[in-house]
């Protein structure tokens, strides 16, 4: 037999901290939220597993890959769709699809890259179903020339403020922008000058340093590596006594006092407020630079709210807030704050988060058996709220083949009943104006026996009282029920210690080494049973006995660090020491054996802290100390360390219940004594646990101690000073205190019965170390309350609880529980009272009345039982009450299957009310008394009668015969007539589609009178028609229709509603109903039952059934249906149902809908693509770049040469003449491909010996080299790369 072993590896102390138990659970449960799959070798539909990001930018110089991947049985065929087209891959020789793939790769080299730009979407299908990708948006990245403009030197007077513009070219993506000098060095950036979001250099104020004629921005074009600059800008800043000399040109910012100190101000964003829109998820940038003079000082609020501390950040001298991560909750007004010392100046923006859709639960896959029902749910959330759409196969529901077992309902889709070949892929879409999210979830309808797909015979490892997770991964159709068996034969419920997950996974909290031992798993459904056989093993924890110890020793000694641990013996340990958390130095001078480290001739170096590390394959242990060098002199240092335990410990002045404890201090090791701790060791009730029992001051030796019959006691002492508690000292000689009585009683004394006739007394036994002496028992007495009769008593030995059987229903007893043993009894036990069993209710009440209050409202009394009749708690009395017939009604018309209603009366009321009563109907009642047992027996039904009530509306109104001039009206009488009917009143009046409405009309018929015609009507005009019933009582609801006299009717509006069923499940509910009415008014109320809040409303557009979501689990609810009728105010509503939601247990938490879960996975996705931008970015680095000597040094500052000795620019980018930096060579559609850009400058990008000064300029050269074609000609093997020292600023 083979076996597996699988070890549960514990971090460091788990059994001191629950911290890293935590994380274990969440590592270990994490496979718990996953979705249900389906072996590959039976069939199923396919599931896309891999496909490119719905953004994709390529580099023109590279091919193209659009991958897209996916399982399914059989497996996959593939295609294409481009701008929503076919794209026939075998028509163009360029693109090729891998084989058994869907991914294509499309060849660029020599073609137009533009060409493929489009939005592609990837099918994959076989016999079962079409699994879509994303429509994943091609785009090539794009580096335009810089625009040419003609810039005009700029003549400033000191201390005003200045902004220059650099405006790069929009590419894609957007570049990266930086100021440098014509040298390459980075302009330096300071809480006074700052570079924008936007590029922009903005000065709060200028000074004489600023003058400079070589402010250059440059733009870094991120895929293609092209480095464009704008024109040089030259700065002239002017003093006051050079302007008062100089004829001023082209001078910007002058002011009434040109040197004088001035408020701040906002140069950016104007005005006094301003908006800013971002997505839910994304990063939040707020800028606001000011001027002013002195500099300004930035700060940042958010008015009615903290910032959120771990995602906020401040950058650009505080001038930017940065926000990670937004949610709904940084919504709101921030306000940024300038501050020198004349004054303030504030600016407040208003931050709206809108959110693209994100899932709060996709919809997963289904496994289903034939006729079994299954719901998908594609439950999302953002702002706005997005649109759901439904897909089958890739083609809209809407448009898919009718399939009756399929109902739509918003988020969800309902699967009733399916069959064998009903297999599909569904396909979910939510949109919004921000973005989209696609899922696919296959249903795959199978009937399969179980299959066990946990690989047999593992074992697991665990470390005791840590987590075990005992797999058992099954698969089945339907879902095999799970069972677990201990050794083969005891049959585990999932209670404590243990819990059985839905994915059949065994889970214990605690293990302990008497959960060791063979597991077997049973997955079992109707078409057949597996089992499989797993082992767990409960090891000991590694512990450190002797840590190491702080040390101060002199130069040139030896210093010996201890490490004793104990271990299991079947697990192999490994001992790590580390200085400093770092490795040992690889010194002969450290010597490590199997339980220590010696450290020879000690030097200053070795200063630092020791650890020492015991690992197992399961678990670890840990300890550290201090190793302090100090200086070797005659006179020995003053070392501190833990006292040496005491000795000759002796027991004196011995009695009963004392006795006096002497020891010898040991040495205090240069730090006095504080305080001794002295513990004893039970021999005879708890061997081998020390339990603290006093401690005394450090400067006592003896210590008299209080004792406990029947004990075996041991004792020992342990000494503490500033440095720690000294070893235990060896323990005394074993002192035995003889037995006595007890000295208390049980506590938590209850009586209660558990039913009719019995009365189960219980308690909570006293401990060993609590009985004083052998033999303890429990003395139980009881005796009627209130009765005079002697005690009732009973002796009990190993139990905590007595049944006294032939008691009176439900009276009080009084009861006591004493201790007592062989030498005698406890003290007197103190009375609780506690009650026999109950019985039901053993009476009717009697003399119930009802009275009427008007059609719909009565009034029930009755008399109260006697106590004694209640045999129990009283809880209330339950009034029954039925509908028998109208009584327009004949007998043979009653309706046999009429319900009863029901209406519980707490406590010893006599009264009640009952609503919603049908008018003009006979109705039966009684009542029963109810108790924490049950109903009694009912009283004598009682009939009475509701009066006459308004009629409903009439059951229909139709338009019949409509000519050019005249209509003919037939209605139906209304379906509940809730009294005699006298008549009917019609109305009507022209209506327009303004909803202008013309003279009504009014028309009285008699009850016998059903239809109507209606002459010289208006052709061209809509009219609106109103009917009602009449009674005694007055008018009822109408019924409404609109028409012509020659278009027609609309829709009866009448509303009339059958049957309603209710089902539940786990946070939701399904209600569905019969409804005959026209129009699609209809809502589902509903509110938690005996509650006082107002009904929640939920319209269900015209549909016959609604899905309630998010019910709390555990709770009843009263729902109903009601339909409104738009033309009035009529109201109409089926009778309230009552749905109860099952509790969930506590113990299963869905992983995949926690806050901590999400964030941890959409963290890691981060940082995943991070690490993939970085690998592509360092591929595409490399080469060399050629350079000329530096030209005269007023030439056009476009066309600069570089001198191979001084490290500057040769030529770059002149936008005069459209020339991009030489060596990044752009093509005229403003891109770069690898076969035309072999001497890019980003071909330096990994070179020797280059180097930069802490400010940023390039200094040395480069060493890099590339190979290159001949025909490239003219290139300097050491020549220094530009691009380089501008990678280096961003």
């Amino acid at each position: 037999m083979d076996f597996t072993v699988v070890h549960l590896i514990v971090g460091e102390n788990t059994m001191r901290s629950s911290g890293s138990g935590a994380v274990l659970l969440m590592i270990l449960l994490s496979h718990m939220t996953s979705a249900l799959e389906v072996p590959l070798d039976l069939p199923q539909p396919p599931t896309i597993t891999l496909q490119s990001p719905k953004d994709y930018i390529f580099d023109p110089r590279e091919n193209i890959v659009i991958h897209c991947e996916a399982k399914g049985k059989p497996h996959p065929n593939f295609s294409w769709t481009r701008n929503g087209s076919h794209f026939d891959v075998e028509q163009d020789s360029k693109v090729l699809m891998k084989p058994s793939s869907g991914t294509l790769v499309i060849d660029i080299s020599g073609e137009k890259a533009e060409a493929y730009e489009g939005t592609y979407q990837c099918t994959a299908h076989n016999d079962h179903g079409t699994a879509i990708s994303n429509n994943i948006v091609i785009r090539q990245s794009r580096s335009p020339l810089w625009s040419k403009e003609r810039l005009e030197a700029i003549t400033v007077q000191m201390g005003v403020s200045l902004v220059l513009q650099c405006r790069p070219p929009a590419g894609l993506p957007p570049p990266v922008i930086f100021w440098m000098d014509n040298i390459f060095q980075r302009l330096p950036l300071d809480n006074r000058v700052s570079q924008a979001l936007n590029g922009d250099l903005y000065f709060s104020n200028v000074l004489p340093e600023d003058n400079r004629n070589d402010y250059i921005c440059y733009a870094r074009f991120p895929y293609t590596q092209t480095i464009q600059q704008k024109q040089p800008i030259s700065v002239t800043v002017l003093e006051m006594d050079t302007m008062n000399d100089t004829s001023l040109y082209n001078v910007t910012n002058f002011s009434a006092n040109p040197t004088g100190e001035r408020r701040p101000g906002f140069m950016t964003p104007l005005g006094a407020s301003s908006t800013k829109m971002v997505l839910r998820g994304e990063t939040l940038e707020l800028e606001c630079i000011a001027e002013g003079l002195p500099t300004p000082e930035m700060s940042w609020q958010k008015d009615g709210g903290e910032l959120p501390t771990s995602r906020v950040s401040f950058l650009n001298y505080k001038k930017t807030l940065k926000i990670l991560d937004v949610s709904e909750a940084d919504a709101g007004d921030y306000t940024c704050t300038a501050t020198n010392r004349l004054g303030t100046a504030h600016h407040n923006i208003k931050v709206n988060v809108k959110a693209a859709p994100f899932w709060i639960s996709a919809p997963r896959n289904l496994i289903l058996a034939p006729n079994e029902t299954g719901i998908l749910t594609c439950r999302v959330n953002g702002d706005p709220k997005p649109d759901i759409n439904w897909f089958v196969n890739g083609v809209p529901i809407e448009n898919a083949p009718e399939d009756h077992t399929r109902k739509v309902d918003a988020d969800t889709v309902i699967l009733s009943r399916v069959q064998s070949g009903s297999s599909a892929v569904y396909q979910c879409n939510a949109s919004n104006e921000f973005g989209y999210l696609i899922a696919n979830a296959f249903v795959s309808v199978l009937a399969e026996p179980p299959r066990v797909l946990t690989p047999p015979n593992q074992v697991y490892q665990v470390i005791t009282n840590s987590l075990a997770l005992l797999h058992c991964a099954t698969f089945g159709s339907p879902i095999p029920t799970i069972t677990w068996f201990k050794d083969s034969q005891i049959s585990i419920k999932s209670e404590d210690p243990y819990v059985i997950h839905e994915n059949g996974t065994l889970e214990i909290n605690v293990a302990q080494s008497q959960n060791s031992g063979k597991y077997t798993c049973i997955a079992t459904n109707n078409l057949g049973v597996k089992e499989n056989h797993v082992f767990l093993e409960v090891k000991d924890p590694t512990r450190i006995l002797k840590q190491p110890e702080y040390k101060v020793v002199q130069r040139g000694t030896s210093a010996v660090f201890e490490c004793k641990v104990k271990h299991d013996p079947s697990l192999i340990p490994t001992m790590t020491w580390l200085k400093n958390s770092g490795e040992l130095p690889d010194d002969e001078r450290f010597e490590v054996d199997a339980d220590s480290l010696t450290i020879k001739d000690v030097t200053d170096e070795d200063a630092g802290t020791y650890t020492c590390i015991m690992n197992t394959t399961l678990d670890r242990d840990s300890a550290s100390a201090t190793l302090t060098v100090v200086e070797a002199t005659p006179t020995p240092a003053i070392v501190y360390e833990k006292p040496d335990p005491p000795t000759d410990l002796e027991l004196t002045d011995q009695t009963e219940r004392s006795v006096q404890l002497t020891w010898i201090p040991g040495d205090e090791h240069n730090s006095p004594t504080q305080k001794f701790l002295i513990q004893y060791e039970d021999l005879l009730h708890e061997p081998s646990i020390w339990v603290n029992m006093t401690e005394v001051a450090g400067t006592r030796t003896t210590a008299q101690l209080d004792l406990s019959p029947y004990v075996y006691y041991s004792f020992r002492v342990l000494a503490k000073n500033q440095v720690g508690y000294s070893q235990p000292s060896q323990p005394s000689r074993q002192y035995r205190t003889n037995p006595a009585a007890p000295d208390e009683n049980p506590s938590d004394v209850h009586g209660e019965g558990t039913e009719p006739g019995n009365l189960v007394i219980s308690w909570k036994s006293l401990t060993g170390f609590q009985s004083n002496g052998p033999g303890l028992e429990y003395k139980v007495l009881w005796r009627q309350s209130d009765v005079d009769q002697d005690w009732s008593s009973k002796t009990v030995a190993n139990s905590s609880h007595f049944v006294v059987s032939g008691v009176p229903v439900y009276v009080p007893y009084e009861i006591k529980v004493q201790a007592l043993n062989d030498y005698g009894n406890g003290p007197e036990a103190e009375v609780v009272v506690g009650y026999s069993g109950e019985d039901l209710p053993l009476s009717a009440t009697d003399g119930v009345l009802v009275m009427v209050h008007n059609s719909t409202v009565a009034q029930v009394h009755w008399e109260p039982v006697s106590s004694h009749s209640v045999r129990g708690k009283l809880k209330g009395y339950k009034v029954y009450y039925r509908r028998e017939r109208g009584l327009h009604e004949t007998e043979e018309e009653v309706d046999q299957e009429a319900q009863h209603q029901v209406l519980t009366f707490s406590g010893n009321q006599t009264e009640g009310r009952l609503p919603g009563l049908q008018p003009y109907s006979l109705y039966i009642i009684f009542i029963r008394v109810l108790n924490s047992k049950g109903e009694g027996p009912q009283s004598q039904e009682k009939q009475f009668e509701t009066p006459e009530g308004v009629p409903g509306p009439p059951s229909f109104l139709n338009v019949l015969n409509p000519s050019l001039d005249s209509l003919t009206l037939e209605w139906g009488p209304p379906v509940n007539k809730n009294g005699r009917l006298t008549g009917y009143t019609l109305k009507y009046q022209p209506v327009s589609n303004t909803t202008e409405v013309g003279p009504v009309k009014v028309m009285d018929f008699l009850v016998n009178e059903t239809t109507v015609t209606l002459d010289n009507l208006n052709s061209s005009v809509l009219y609106k028609f109103y009917l009602s019933a009449k009674t005694i009582k007055g008018a009822g609801a109408n019924v409404t229709k609109e028409a012509s006299a020659v278009m027609g009717t609309t829709p009866s509006v009448g509303p009339v509603f059958g049957i309603v069923n209710t089902s539940v499940s786990e946070e939701c509910a399904l209600i569905t109903w019969e409804y005959f009415g026209h129009h699609k008014n209809i809502y589902v109320e509903y509110m938690v039952e005996n509650s006082k809040e107002d009904w929640k409303k939920e319209s269900v557009n015209g549909s016959h059934s609604h899905i309630l979501k998010g019910l709390k689990p555990g709770t009843s609810y009263r729902v109903r249906v009601v339909a409104r009728d738009p033309a009035g105010p009529t109201l109409h509503t089926t009778s309230e149902e009552v749905v109860t939601v099952p509790a969930v247990p506590s113990r299963h938490v869905d992983i995949a809908t926690q806050g901590w879960f999400i964030g941890l996975m959409c963290a890691i996705a981060l940082l995943i693509l991070v690490l993939l931008i970085v690998c592509f970015i360092k591929r595409n680095k490399g080469g060399k770049y050629p350079v000329k000597e530096k030209e005269e040094a007023h030439q056009d500052p476009e066309i600069q040469p570089m001198k191979e000795d001084d490290g500057t620019f040769g030529e770059y980018s002149d936008t005069e003449d459209h020339k991009p930096l030489k060596g990044s060579r752009t093509p005229s559609n403003g891109t770069v491909r690898r076969d035309e850009s072999d001497d890019s400058l980003v071909d330096y990008g990994e070179g020797g010996d280059g180097q930069f000064n802490e400010d940023g300029s390039f200094i040395g050269q480069y060493s890099g080299k590339k190979e290159k074609d001949t025909h490239e000609g003219n290139e300097s093997s050491e020549a220094p790369s530009p691009v380089n020292a501008m990678n280096s600023f961003v």
